[in-house]
């Protein structure tokens, strides 16, 4: 257990909530933060053994509390079967979290249609997915639940060098404010939360690869509030959205950046400078870290 005390530990309890990319980064960190304040937790994701290892960590407060699913979320199919398990083997859920993402920084003019794709489909498609196949079974069977979706505030302001996420992400942050409207009157909440800079490691060999890329969006110097964000912090902002406390929220998109975009957006403008040998030096960068992740993936 953490020392935090924030929140009631039974804040969640009876809760039961999925995270879509549980197995590694913001999704894995927050997972422990909602076992901890009482919530059974599912994670899905494509690499089997790091959801295994995702979950024992996550659930070392409460053995049982984490369950973990290989799922790909750009797959209709695998989501609304996968969906249909936890609602036989274990209830309804209550909330979702959709956090499974995927993203690089490269030139707009040397992207691939697959890797257009591999980025939009897993940010945009995923969490539609997610996001129906829950709230169709809430609103058959008569229950609440409450949608979250992890955005950046590229959402206002775009960004270059990262356009097929922010075209995504924008699209998950409509999706928030239209099905918050569409679905309130079945009690299903819809929000999202846009949070400034948080390291983790696989996102960070992807936005950040080599010491010239180090400017805009993953940088802290700039930031009002001197420092990056906490996962704790994160967790706590997600904790509230996802309980009882405040069940007339819905159809927001909130900032946790530390003023980062109120003092000048916080995207990858900075990397137009660079020359076509420094993107050579991303882009195998970013490739190998890709081929790592990719090697562990079952589905």
């Amino acid at each position: 257990m953490t020392d935090d005390t924030t929140f009631s530990p039974k804040l969640l309890a009876d809760k039961r909530i999925l995270i879509t990319g549980g197995g590694t980064g913001l999704g894995r960190g927050v997972a422990r933060h909602l076992v901890e304040h009482g919530a059974e937790v599912h994670l899905w994701g494509r690499r089997e053994a790091v959801l295994a290892e995702a979950a024992e960590e996550a659930s070392a407060p409460r053995p049982g509390s984490v369950h973990f699913h290989t799922v790909d979320v750009r797959d209709y199919d695998s989501v609304d079967s996968t969906m249909a398990t936890i609602w036989s083997d274990h209830g309804p859920l209550t909330g979702v979290l959709n956090n499974a993402a995927a993203n690089f920084i490269a030139q707009t003019k040397d992207l691939s249609p697959r890797a257009f794709s591999a980025i939009t489909s897993t940010v945009m498609n995923g969490s539609f997915h997610t996001a129906h196949a829950a709230g169709k079974r809430w609103i058959a069977e008569g229950l609440p639940g409450s949608i979250l979706s992890t955005l950046t505030t590229w959402v206002w302001t775009g960004s270059a060098f990262v356009v097929p996420s922010a075209m995504a992400k924008a699209a998950v942050h409509s999706m928030t404010m239209s099905l918050a409207v569409e679905w309130a009157k079945y009690n299903i909440r819809v929000n999202a939360v846009a949070p400034g800079p948080i390291p983790t490691d696989y996102a960070w060999e992807m936005l950040n690869p080599t010491d010239k890329s180090s400017v805009g969006a993953t940088q802290t110097d700039q930031i009002p509030a001197g420092r990056a964000g906490t996962i704790d912090e994160l967790a706590n902002l997600t904790m509230f959205l996802l309980s009882d406390a405040c069940d007339y929220l819905t159809g927001q998109t909130i900032a946790m950046d530390g003023g980062q975009m109120l003092a000048g957006p916080g995207t990858f403008a900075g990397l137009t400078n660079l020359s076509d040998a420094d993107w050579e030096q991303i882009k195998e960068s970013s490739k190998a870290a890709s081929a790592s992740s990719k090697s562990q993936r079952t589905v």
